[in-house]
């Protein structure tokens, strides 16, 4: 089987600095699906995020978006594989422009949460007790500072 290069090894990582990215658009029966590459860390160059820290900012995250006003848009929050940020998957053909307020409020929401993360329960959660809310705090307060201070949105050429 022949395979091609996908769409995010072609960016150079080495360059790739914490941002709100367009990662690609896809597009099937005049529905497009834009996927958001929300780099909170500089890939190969900071450590990696804690992984209780990231699985508490995907549960908060995706609480947030799909109880928000954009909560029909939302198709998908979660992390990325290497743990350097979040992929979130949209309905509609939108820029980083776009959903950039919406971030800074999710963002807004997890610095100010306090309490049971929700869905960490072992009936909702497969791994509910790996959890840690003052470190998923410490990242997400760091990426919003960079995307108020120093929005990235265009990828490393």
């Amino acid at each position: 089987m022949k395979t091609e290069k996908i769409a995010s090894f072609t960016i150079n990582h080495l360059e790739l600095l914490p941002g709100l990215y367009v990662s690609r658009k896809d597009a099937r029966d005049g529905v497009v699906v834009t996927t958001f590459d929300l780099r909170f860390t500089a890939p190969n160059r900071e450590p990696v995020m804690d992984m209780p820290a990231v699985h508490t900012v995907e549960h908060l995250g995706a609480t947030y978006l799909r109880n928000s006003a954009r909560k029909d848009d939302i198709v998908y929050f979660g992390p990325m594989g290497c743990r350097t940020g979040f992929y979130l998957l949209m309905f509609g053909d939108l820029s980083p422009e776009d959903v950039v307020r919406d971030i800074r409020d999710m963002c807004g929401f997890i610095l100010n949460y306090e309490g049971e993360i929700p869905g960490a329960r072992a009936a909702e959660c497969g791994n509910y007790l790996e959890q840690n809310l003052s470190t998923a705090k410490f990242y997400v307060e760091r990426y919003l500072k960079e995307l108020t201070e120093n929005p990235r949105f265009v990828y490393p050429d």
